[in-house]
């Protein structure tokens, strides 16, 4: 029996009042300059995000574009141009918080020439976020992450709770830790926004204690109004005051 299969829906706890994600203080997951991604199309979309994450309690954002080989080719240069409008605008708008960028990067069949040619771009001490096909896991993953970590790089794993291949295999998570890989929890995934699958490992993982970040992995008004919705869920309380979960050191 697979562990999704032993642990059936359940009530959860929530609370009256939303938390306050100033607790975190940084956010280190989102699609906030505009035009590049998935994520915000406009400059307007992309200040009202951010303004509503500032009255939400946050401080900082490092906001993390795809860069995918296929579909998002997206450079260090892009990035960081459309980082430079965005701070532009937001101090034209009065926003007072803190903005950086680094980069969500596929481990796709384009990403070992990009970690060959040049500096990744990485937010804190070295950490560089990176994602996995929804549809299989990479079968160089081992490779890539010695790679990173021979290089320097600190890796985080975005939101392994979704990748539905290790949902009954949950010892993948165990061998990550033991890895050394960061995992990064979408807070939405505590909803079953994504799924009631990902919402399962999610609170398995919390259990387990294996969460060290959270993002909010934002990419527009629909994922904004999920977020405020996530913040009167009892388990995310834990998780904003547990010590393992590094955003606030950044």
């Amino acid at each position: 029996m697979s562990f999704l299969n032993i642990f059936g829906k359940k009530k959860h706890t929530l609370l009256s009042e939303p938390l306050n994600l100033g607790l975190l203080q940084t956010d280190i997951h989102s699609h906030l300059i505009p035009g590049i991604d998935d994520g915000s199309k406009t400059m307007d979309e992309s200040v009202y995000l951010v303004k509503s994450l500032y009255e939400m309690g946050y401080r900082k954002l490092i906001t993390t574009p795809h860069i995918m080989t296929d579909y998002y080719k997206n450079t260090p240069e892009i990035i960081l141009s459309g980082l430079d409008k965005l701070r532009e605008k937001l101090q034209q708008e009065n926003i007072d918080i803190e903005i950086e960028a680094a980069a969500e990067y596929m481990l796709d069949d384009g990403f070992e020439e990009k970690l060959m040619n040049g500096k990744l771009l990485t937010f804190g001490s070295n950490y560089v976020l990176v994602e996995m096909s929804y549809m299989v896991e990479p079968i160089n993953l081992a490779s890539l992450l010695f790679e990173m970590q021979m290089q320097g790089y600190k890796v985080v794993l975005a939101h392994p709770e979704r990748y539905n291949y290790w949902h009954g295999q949950f010892n993948k998570y165990q061998e990550m830790k033991d890895r050394n890989v960061y995992l990064q929890m979408n807070i939405n995934s505590l909803t079953g926004w994504y799924s009631e699958a990902s919402r399962k490992i999610a609170e398995k993982l919390i259990s387990e204690d294996m969460i060290q970040f959270l993002g909010s992995d934002l990419h527009n008004e629909n994922y904004l109004n999920e977020l405020k919705k996530s913040r009167h869920f009892a388990q995310l309380q834990g998780l904003l005051e547990n010590p393992k979960v590094l955003n606030k050191t950044l």
